[in-house]
């Protein structure tokens, strides 16, 4: 009789340390799943937080034009980066963040010649572009560029970093001889 009363105690014990190992694990999966999805969150909402391009080149403010896509692994690497950038000079200057995966932007793409991304185009309030970086910058680099923005003498920049994301060609909309359309 005693034997089994252990025994039922030891199973209770059992269980209750099982739920609260399970308990512990769910409760921290939970609570860092912002820091795992943070950036692809912030990624997809850059398309809404877009001033609209034709608006941006017009409105003779200064322009941050991003070229990014959601796959893009370098692009949600600098996706905290940039929309710290958009908190902190969207007064003063027009953010305007272009999928590449959306063809109504195909213009923009051809236009700017982008072939890889993140691709960072930089204007001045008239227009002018004045910077472009492809590929993962550095922050302060970024920074630099946006706060010499207003100055009147300004020459172009290119700068280019072995770290990014080719663009993929997008077939969905191809036609070829089977495809009957």
């Amino acid at each position: 009789m005693q034997f089994e009363s252990r025994e039922q105690i030891l199973k209770t014990n059992l269980k209750t340390i099982l739920i609260l190992i399970i308990s512990i694990v769910i409760i921290s999966l939970l609570s860092l799943k912002n820091l795992f999805f943070k950036s692809t969150y912030l990624l997809k909402s850059f398309g809404e937080l877009s001033v609209d391009p034709e608006i941006a080149f017009t409105n003779n403010k200064p322009t941050f034009l991003e070229f990014y896509a959601e796959w893009c692994e370098v692009c949600k690497e600098m996706a905290p980066q940039v929309s710290a950038f958009k908190d902190e000079y969207e007064k003063d200057i027009n953010f305007v963040f272009l999928n590449v995966d959306n063809q109504k932007w195909g213009n923009y793409i051809q236009k700017f010649a982008v072939n890889g991304i993140p691709q960072v185009n930089l204007f001045d309030k008239k227009g002018n572009l004045i910077s472009t970086y492809i590929g993962k910058q550095d922050e302060i680099k970024i920074r630099e560029s946006i706060n010499n923005l207003e100055k009147e003498e300004k020459s172009y920049e290119e700068i280019i970093n072995a770290e990014f994301s080719t663009i993929q060609e997008n077939k969905n909309n191809e036609i070829s001889p089977r495809s009957h359309g």
